[in-house]
């Protein structure tokens, strides 16, 4: 489902398959642009996310947060390095 408060950002992955979304949830969404559907989220900030992107390969997120944290995600499992 969708984010539980605004959405500050949303950005395509460099292929155009992903789209990442931050969020005052505390969270970022990737989702499948074809067809709408939220494939992870990624949780562990304890404030609002107020931007997310991908690694120009795609290999990574970073997302930034309120809490004064950045964080770099494995888009393909959620983890957090």
């Amino acid at each position: 489902s969708g984010h539980g408060a605004l959405v500050f950002s949303a950005a395509f992955s460099p292929d155009g398959s992903s789209v990442i979304t931050a969020s005052g949830d505390n969270t970022a969404k990737i989702w499948d642009p074809k067809t709408g559907t939220c494939t992870r989220t990624l949780s562990g900030h304890g404030d609002a996310v107020l931007s997310a992107a991908f690694s120009p390969d795609g290999s990574s997120v970073i997302t930034a947060s309120g809490d004064n944290t950045a964080k770099i995600w494995d888009p393909k499992t959620g983890t957090c390095t």
